[in-house]
């Protein structure tokens, strides 16, 4: 039916629509390409932290597993947590992921989201004194070094301090990184250094080996996380660190957040899904506080958890992730989210394009009925001089135009029909002239 339709078609109208057809798959085409093109990038930009900290390490971990499928992680090293989440906050700093720690976010951060918490990051305190110390607010009037600005050391602590009652004004607080706080401790510049970071920190390992510094057993460590929700009661047991050396010499109960993977919202979900097995991959074995498998995690420390690593979390890859590679994977699910729409326009436009196509054809049949009734009336009512001459011209042109009209067996009765009605007017013409009408074969 369709082709015989087209067969009705001038080559005008066929060029006419060859030509819109064309644009039509051209821009189609180029909004396809641009689309999988640009729709996950193949370079991320990851704020770590100092040189010498966990964060760095960690990013140097990402960018290598990343690049197994292609993806270019640029680190952007920064003072730490803090400097990492402002930078994510700023549209215009070019960072796309960070890395971060609880209790270091605004309140009203709502441009960012947690991706996965990755480890257990403990509040450190090392301190120099014949007594023990047991609990925050005895450090009154001490020389403590709580960060540098922009870590999270600094920004984690500071809440704490100002809760325990310890303020610039009657205690000397110090902005000194883990490395300069811990020689500044060994030689006695200060008397309590505050450090939040695993045990593989370099500054942490060494403190918690030196016979000359002792770490605060928090008595009332159950207490935080109470009031603050990012904090965990973490508990560190007699001879964890070093069996041989039995460090530490007793139970130890401390206070800690957690590390993040942070991101922007609208962060695309196949890069998150690539973070998150490289989460996995390095963070996923057994720890000093970790049990095996417990991170990467999506429990909400306080930040919103993006859903895509939710689902990811809950589900793990789909089967195009779980079989294919990452980019040959992520292109074919561009290329679903693309089809599957232009399939919902176009369908219903081909199915409808025969009635399109139908009407065309009606309307020129349906014209040329217009024309002929037009002239049949001015046939009928015309006084006076007669233009017989042109009549007969338009008889023919109308009869021309139909025969024209090869219309398929649907069309078949319109076209004879109107053929038949060119006849009875050429007869009424000739009528009205005086003339006889032309003889009509029969059927024999």
């Amino acid at each position: 039916m369709l082709g015989q339709t087209i067969d009705l078609l001038t080559r005008r109208d066929i060029v006419r629509m060859a030509l819109l057809l064309a644009v039509f798959v051209a821009a189609a085409l180029w909004g396809a390409w641009r689309f999988l093109e640009s729709a996950t990038p193949r370079r991320v930009v990851l704020a770590s932290g100092v040189a010498d900290g966990m964060y760095h390490r960690y990013a140097e971990r990402y960018k290598e597993i990343l690049a197994r499928d292609g993806v270019t992680v640029e680190e952007r090293m920064t003072g730490g947590a803090a400097e990492n989440i402002q930078l994510l906050l700023d549209p215009t700093s070019g960072v796309d992921v960070a890395l971060a720690q609880g209790g270091v976010a605004p309140a009203d951060a709502q441009s960012i989201e947690m991706l996965a918490t990755l480890y257990y990051e403990p509040l450190w305190i090392f301190y120099r004194s014949d007594a023990p110390i047991t609990q925050i607010n005895a450090l009154l009037h001490k020389r403590i070094a709580i960060g540098i600005p922009g870590s999270g050391s600094r920004a984690f602590v500071a809440p704490l301090l100002a809760a325990n009652g310890l303020t610039p004004f009657n205690t000397e607080q110090l902005p000194l990184g883990s490395t300069e706080a811990l020689r500044a401790l060994q030689r006695g510049e200060i008397d309590v250094a505050l450090m939040v970071g695993g045990t593989q920190s370099p500054a942490i390992w060494q403190a918690l080996h030196d016979p000359t510094i002792r770490l605060m057993d928090l008595a009332r460590a159950d207490a935080y996380p109470r009031r603050y929700p990012f904090i965990s009661r973490l508990t560190l047991p007699a001879g964890t660190i070093e069996l041989g050396q039995n460090i530490p010499p007793q139970e130890v109960a401390m206070i800690g957040t957690k590390a993040m993977l942070v991101a922007r919202e609208g962060f695309p979900p196949a890069l998150i899904n690539l973070l998150l097995d490289a989460a996995h991959e390095i963070h996923g074995g057994q720890g000093i506080f970790e049990a095996a498998d417990a991170f990467p995690a999506t429990t909400r420390v306080d930040l919103p958890v993006s859903t895509a690593a939710q689902r990811h979390k809950e589900f793990g890859p789909n089967l195009l992730h779980r079989y294919m590679p990452f980019w040959i994977a992520t292109f074919i699910e561009r290329l679903i989210i693309l089809v599957v729409p232009l399939l919902a326009i176009l369908v219903p436009v081909v199915s409808y394009l025969p009635q399109v196509l139908r009407w065309r054809i009606r309307s020129r049949i349906y014209r040329l009925y217009g024309e002929l009734k037009l002239l049949e009336r001015d046939v009928a009512s015309r006084k006076g001089p007669l233009p017989v001459d042109k009549w007969l011209q338009d008889v023919d042109r109308i009869e021309q135009a139909a025969q024209s009209i090869k219309a398929p067996v649907s069309f078949s009765s319109e076209a004879y029909t109107l053929r038949g009605h060119i006849g009875f007017v050429r007869d009424a013409v000739l009528a009205k002239a005086g003339a006889p009408p032309p003889a009509r074969g029969g059927t024999g």
